[in-house]
């Protein structure tokens, strides 16, 4: 079970503006995914911890969390992103 980190495509990005938005500032706390969730990055640094690893991603960056994945975020640079779950 691993985090996905790329570059978004241009039919991605265009897909994804119409996904609805989440944001938050800069903090730290414990997440569990329910389910898949895709989302790309419009602003922010995050670095997410889990299993014993970190992943570090940004501003315009296409990130897959996979279902069933525990994990730290300690977002560094406040964060938007739109998303989806799925």
């Amino acid at each position: 079970m691993q985090i996905s980190v790329r570059k978004p495509t241009e039919a991605e990005i265009a897909a994804f503006s119409m996904k609805p938005t989440w944001g938050c500032g800069v903090s730290e706390f414990n997440w569990h995914y329910d389910d898949r969730e895709q989302c790309i990055l419009t602003e922010g640094e995050v670095t997410v911890e889990y299993n014993g690893t970190s992943v570090s991603f940004g501003a315009g960056d296409y990130v897959v969390f996979p279902k069933g994945l525990f994990c730290v975020w300690k977002v560094t640079k406040p964060v938007q992103k739109h998303y989806e779950f799925g």
